[in-house]
């Protein structure tokens, strides 16, 4: 399924696509987390979250899907989703990063608008996610009418812990 504007295509990822999305992780999550988290943190989490195996799974599974948005063939951002996780209540945004040098363009927004749609067509009227605390994102976010539901520190291993604002977006 493809969504377009202004040039920028949605379209869910497939395998061949898994170095696509490690490769935008690995330009985003140093800068948007440089001034929030350690860089030791940051190479954890990225290996954690960001092998291929894990993003491989993912894809693979019927309740989650990442899509790309692209423009002119080059990949400028992703969302990873999930939905019926834990609950059939929601849809969950797992991951959500767009380029350092193409924020602001409104990719963020046409991948969130893309996530809606998804929602509604699994009849769910929530959007859930997790954000740091510290991250600038969180503006963003609450931009697009998420608000806090709550906050939950969450134990990652190797020492670190992911401090994170509980968000949610009600769709009805």
């Amino acid at each position: 399924m493809e969504k377009t504007l202004n040039m920028i295509t949605i379209r869910t990822a497939g395998k061949a696509d898994i170095s696509k999305i490690e490769e935008i992780a690995k330009k985003t999550w140093p800068i948007a987390y440089k001034e929030v988290i350690s860089s030791e943190q940051i190479r954890y989490m990225l290996d954690l979250m960001y092998n291929k195996a894990k993003i491989e799974a993912a894809i693979q599974d019927p309740n989650q899907a990442f899509w790309l948005a692209e423009k002119q063939g080059e990949t400028l951002g992703f969302c990873g989703i999930e939905v019926h996780n834990p609950t059939s209540e929601y849809l969950r945004i797992h991951k959500l990063y767009v380029l350092p040098h193409t924020q602001g363009l409104g990719i963020g927004k046409l991948l969130v608008e893309k996530v809606m749609e998804e929602a509604q067509s699994h009849g769910l009227h929530l959007l859930h996610l997790n954000v740091n605390k510290k991250n600038k994102a969180y503006y963003f976010y609450q931009k697009l009418g998420f608000k806090i539901d709550h906050e939950e520190v969450i134990d990652i291993g190797n020492g670190f812990v992911m401090d994170d604002f509980v968000m949610v977006k009600d769709l009805s």
